[in-house]
């Protein structure tokens, strides 16, 4: 029998469901689209986890983790970089100190951080955490850093520059933001911002599977083996092993590698009520406005609608060797989680496709 034919006799099996033939129809196309992805040579792999009020709905690896090696990638198991995802995990972080009363978005970022170049304007944590407080984003080649930075070193790359704009006077969305958003969070903890990630978030949620690319690094040189996918970026003549990065700096911005089951649950909480207080957990979800024009962002989180009107918040995030898309749909009670292992794949208007497919059948397939 067919691989995902098998796939979805045994999802049947375990869910008693109405519409069972939209509902396969519906996941055969998405399925078939995500496969053409990788026969086209248009990812080297693919890793999707979708849910549906709490229930997976599709969890499968298309493609490879290793194209050499030909490793399958697994959803479960595979990391990848999760690149700008890493900011809604670093942002429920953010809520869970808020909710403890350790930080205040609203005062001033040098209470925290009094040893950062004083610029022309100040500013706060809640303007960095919804970038509108004028740091720039990254000049040349930063992206692509190799450098074993701490958090607190990091900032050497931007911090003798001046803001863009007076801050809450524009938007500009970037990385940097968010490395002095952790900086700040490890200050006023007194916790290193990796270690209170992994107490108060990554453990709590089950999300054992996601790491800092120092903590595979220490793994890889003992005993202990963890699945990495190798990254990619893409050319005319196919994919090329990506260079070597060290993102550890910006993790909250841009550093962490996680699954797309991981990543699926922190969505999975955010529904569930998991995280901290509603009123918390609402001013990251609401959209800021700059002059009266909404940002579509919150705070770490896109706060947007799909192209059909459906609102959503998420993340979508590009980096070396990584491409991720993580959406969760209140309303429907969805969450979807992909990530590939290759720099910007240009795909996103056909992972949209998969994703609509995917919310249009559910919308008359519930569980009984």
């Amino acid at each position: 029998m067919n691989p995902f034919l098998q796939y979805l006799n045994d999802l049947f099996a375990k869910r008693n469901l109405l519409h069972k033939d939209a509902l396969f129809n519906g996941l055969e196309e998405a399925h078939q689209l995500l496969s053409l992805m990788v026969k086209e040579g248009k990812v080297p792999g693919l890793a999707i986890t979708v849910m549906r009020e709490g229930t997976v709905l599709l969890q499968k690896g298309y493609g490879y983790a290793d194209l050499e090696m030909q490793i399958p990638i697994d959803p479960r198991n595979t990391l990848l970089r999760t690149a700008s995802v890493s900011k809604p995990i670093a942002a429920t972080a953010l809520a869970i100190m808020l909710s403890e009363q350790t930080i205040d978005l609203d005062v001033s970022f040098y209470d925290y951080v009094p040893y950062f170049p004083k610029k022309n304007h100040d500013f706060t944590l809640r303007q960095l955490a919804g970038h509108t407080a004028g740091i720039r984003g990254y000049k040349g080649m930063e992206y692509r850093l190799n450098q074993p930075f701490s958090i607190k070193e990091g900032i050497e790359v931007f911090k003798a520059d001046e803001l863009l704009f007076e801050p809450g006077t524009d938007y500009h969305y970037n990385s940097y933001d968010w490395v002095l958003v952790s900086l700040a969070m490890q200050e006023a903890s007194g916790v290193p911002f990796p270690d209170y990630v992994k107490e108060k978030v990554l453990l709590p949620l089950g999300m054992r599977n996601t790491f800092t690319e120092m903590d595979v690094l220490e793994r890889l040189s003992g005993t202990a083996h963890l699945p990495m996918a190798t990254f990619y970026s893409k050319s005319q003549l196919g994919f090329k092993v990506a260079a070597p990065v060290n993102n550890f700096f910006k993790l909250a911005g841009g550093g962490y590698l996680s699954t797309s089951e991981d990543i699926a649950k922190l969505g999975q909480a955010y529904l569930q009520g998991k995280i901290a207080d509603k009123e918390v957990v609402s001013q990251f979800l609401e959209a800021q406005e700059v002059n009266g024009i909404a940002t579509y962002y919150g705070l770490g989180w896109q706060v947007s609608q799909d192209s059909s009107g459906r609102p959503f918040y998420g993340h979508v995030g590009n980096g070396v060797g990584g491409y991720s898309n993580f959406f969760v749909y209140s309303k429907e009670q969805m969450v979807f989680a992909i990530m590939v292992n290759c720099t910007d794949p240009k795909v996103q208007e056909t992972l949209d496709r998969a994703i609509g497919l995917l919310i249009n059948i559910e919308s008359g397939s519930k569980s009984v």
